[in-house]
């Protein structure tokens, strides 16, 4: 086995997130599996990915040509890509980091990250966010994203990385933390 972090380079592998991401999303999990796995809320369209990665090609990370997991990359730019979060960047731009506005702050939204089940407790999560902080340091202070309260592995994992709690909402479809991870 050799996983190796990179950015989406083709079109293949945004079939293969998904793939990925259809799998891991509520309707195709038991509650067994969504309790102790986690699972991913939003789906995105092909035509969304492809957006989403003519803006900024997300991270991933690869077993030989099997995807092992994926994590969004979301600039500021995005907000309009994928409308249901929309919501999320407003919020963010009310909040505050370290006494600055984050809509004044140098950011992004980790848009969503998945591992694939053969690769759970192998690290890929931790690669995942070590290609982000590695590829994308140099242009940004802060990776911020929200986790649904009912994903306590999520939180856990993201806690694990480094990241803090910024911030708690409730909106139409769930209970949010955000979450933001410094690199100033």
């Amino acid at each position: 086995m050799m996983l190796i972090a990179r950015l989406v380079s083709t079109h293949t592998e945004i079939q293969e997130i998904l793939q990925l991401q259809q799998a891991n999303t509520k309707p195709n999990l038991s509650e067994t599996d969504i309790a102790e796995q986690g699972f991913v809320t939003v789906v995105h369209t092909t035509e969304q990915l492809e957006q989403l990665h003519s803006i900024h090609p997300s991270v991933i990370v690869k077993d030989g040509d099997t995807l092992a997991g994926y994590a969004l990359v979301m600039p500021r730019a995005c907000a309009d890509v994928v409308p249901v979060l929309i919501p999320a960047f407003n919020t963010l731009d009310q909040l505050s980091y370290n006494g600055q506005l984050l809509k004044d702050a140098n950011w992004y939204m980790m848009g969503q990250v998945c591992v694939a089940k053969p690769f759970r407790g192998m690290g890929v999560f931790k690669m995942l966010y070590e290609g982000h902080r590695d590829l994308l340091k140099h242009q940004y202070d802060y990776c911020i994203t929200e986790i649904s309260v009912n994903n306590k592995r999520s939180l856990r994992a993201h806690k694990k990385v480094g990241f803090k709690t910024l911030h708690q909402y409730t909106d139409a479809t769930d209970e949010w933390v955000i979450v933001i991870w410094d690199w100033s």
